[in-house]
């Protein structure tokens, strides 16, 4: 089959309507999965994630032609053009690469085996997910052996969030100067946790070492999140019954107002205390931030491109009224302090930023292209997936060419130069193995 293969193949790709998503037209996924399957979209239900890639929860297919009884057997579509019927076979992504592993490039594939490295989404996010992080490979894999109904595979997590609009987001903890005015100013953290607790941190200095640092801050966040039901609801309504006494007659800070945001959508939850130990970081368009295993973070409003290593394991503990597992949580995380970077991207051609991360699985690429213009990707040895957010034009290697519109994806295979043109102009997101594993 390696000789029919295609230089580059449409996919059709999986969407997520979890509850946190935007609804119907207001949702930046529902109208790509709408243009992307040619399937009609609810405009009352939640649109969250768009999948692109091979993790089984939600596969990406690859569209081929075939003939009205010929061809695969695991479905196909028939599209009218004119008088005369197009039919096309789907085979999932996975299978595709598992028959055709040249597509990955050598080193990816002894790396990886035949499975696409990486997972490329696009979210649209209406109110807050849950407070949570991602398990190291080491963890995953007991979790999965464990839970495997919870944690769906034995694969770490990393991720990158790419903003398209500005994207707010709750991600690591404050530094020890704000977490001790975080401890003054929030006495309900103390009524749950004890004062000696909050004294610790009070007390506490740099000089002191990172480990000690990282043992009084551990202390002081399982202490709040292992609080009893009746200990939460308690002081959450003392919480927010102060800061709307307060906004009466000055203003709050920025984190206060979150909380009192996020109060509407989890009334009654410990992750409204817990919000003032992290950073509230607010990306604009075109800015992004990255995250390593066991690192807490809660996405809270926006829309972003989104990549990671093929996973689906989440550790959650707060704003959220799913599965919650506190006692893993905490004890997994990392408790490094300060802000975390944020990534500008760098210019990789006239029209393109590439935002890397230290992770061998995925960067990410955004192209701008504006009237009768074009880009080159310089063919790299792994594979690519490209998603067409806006305009049309066409993509092509030396061997095959497809025009696309928006809600197109794309896989293009290792090795392969990709040039992408434009008439009336074009935006398309680029994910691809990190290209600093694939050069050295």
């Amino acid at each position: 089959m390696g000789a029919e293969i295609p230089g580059i193949v449409k996919l059709k790709c999986s969407v997520k309507n979890y509850d946190w998503g935007k609804i119907g037209k207001e949702s930046s996924v529902a109208r790509l999965y709408a243009k992307n399957s040619g399937e009609e979209t609810d405009g009352d239900e939640p649109y969250a994630e768009f999948w692109m890639g091979t993790h089984e929860s939600g596969p990406s297919y690859v569209v081929m032609p075939g003939g009205p009884n010929g061809g695969l057997t695991n479905g196909g579509l028939e599209i009218e053009d004119g008088f005369k019927p197009k039919y096309f076979n789907l085979m999932s992504l996975k299978d595709w690469i598992e028959r055709n592993p040249s597509v990955l490039g050598d080193k990816v594939l002894k790396k990886w085996g035949p499975n696409l490295p990486f997972l490329f989404k696009v979210l649209s996010v209406a109110k807050a997910l849950s407070i949570q992080a991602h398990p190291d490979k080491e963890l995953a894999a007991m979790l999965h052996k464990q839970q495997p109904g919870v944690y769906k595979d034995d694969n770490h997590k990393p991720e990158m969030a790419l903003a398209l609009t500005e994207f707010e987001a709750l991600c690591g903890f404050v530094g020890l100067e704000e977490l001790k005015t975080v401890v003054e100013n929030v006495p309900e953290i103390i009524e749950v946790v004890g004062s000696s607790c909050a004294d610790q941190v009070l007390l506490i200095n740099e000089e002191d070492g990172e480990e000690k640092l990282k043992e009084v801050l551990r202390s002081l966040f399982t202490g709040l999140m292992s609080a009893s039901k009746t200990q939460i609801s308690e002081v959450t309504s003392k919480l927010i019954s102060r800061l709307t006494s307060k906004q009466k007659v000055m203003d709050l800070t920025n984190k206060e107002g979150l909380v009192l945001r996020l109060e509407k959508q989890y009334p009654g939850d410990i992750g409204l205390v817990a919000a003032f130990l992290f950073n509230y970081v607010k990306l604009k368009p075109g800015e992004a931030l990255y995250l390593g295993a066991n690192e807490p973070h809660a996405y809270l409003h926006g829309d972003c491109v989104e990549c990671m290593a093929t996973s689906d394991n989440v550790v959650r503990a707060g704003l959220t009224p799913k599965n919650r597992d506190v006692e893993t949580l905490c004890s997994m995380l990392t408790y490094k302090q300060g802000l975390p970077e944020v990534l500008s991207g760098v210019p990789s051609n006239p029209y393109t930023l590439k935002y890397s991360t230290p992770f061998d699985e995925f960067e990410v690429e955004c192209c701008n292209l504006p009237q009768e213009a074009a880009a080159v990707f310089p063919a790299v040895g792994g594979p690519s997936i490209f998603v067409v957010m806006a305009g049309e034009g066409t993509v092509r290697v030396a061997f095959s060419k497809e025009s696309v519109v928006e809600g197109d994806v794309l896989f293009a295979p290792a090795n392969a130069e990709i040039v992408v043109e434009t008439i009336s102009g074009l935006n398309l997101y680029r994910a691809g193995v990190n290209s600093n594993f694939l050069e050295n």
